[in-house]
């Protein structure tokens, strides 16, 4: 599954929470065919997977660590059956975006040599590491565009 984040404005964050689970797909579908910010925009590809478990306690547990840095993935809202659309607002996004500037590259590498789940499906390798890392730092500059344009943040896999 291919991961984006979205830093959604009040109106399609409005929408979204209100929508049932077959209104919200579609809404996700009209985000992805229309979204035209690339700043406000970023895909993570494979790499949300080892990012939440290296952030967390090595699963994909939406709780599996401490708040805020479960929300920069996982942890939120989930708003859809199916696939995963997960929901963060705006005050909790500020949150995860002064988190995540405490966490470094021997932090992160550390978390990330420490996972054992048999589900990760990665090679846990350092070119797995390198790949996790430089879209880790791109989740960190989005969050903090994201908590200075005062907007909710939206994570879609498929």
């Amino acid at each position: 599954m291919l991961g984006v984040h979205y830093a959604v404005t009040a109106n399609q964050e409005h929408a979204l929470i209100a929508a049932d689970d077959d209104a919200v797909g579609e809404l996700i579908e009209d985000l992805e065919e229309s979204w035209s910010d690339d700043k406000l925009k970023v895909d993570t590809d494979k790499a949300w997977d080892a990012i939440h478990r290296s952030l967390g306690d090595g699963t994909l547990d939406p709780d599996g660590a401490g708040y805020p840095l479960s929300h920069t993935v996982l942890g939120g809202r989930h708003l859809h059956e199916g696939y995963l659309v997960v929901y963060v607002r705006a005050a909790e996004t500020r949150d995860v975006a002064a988190a995540l500037l405490d966490v470094d590259r021997g932090w992160l590498r550390r978390r990330f040599d420490a996972i054992e789940d048999p589900d990760y499906l990665g090679a846990l390798d350092d070119a797995d590491f390198e790949y996790t890392w430089d879209n880790f730092v791109d989740v960190r500059a989005f969050y903090q565009r994201a908590a200075a344009a005062g907007r909710a943040v939206v994570f879609t896999a498929m």
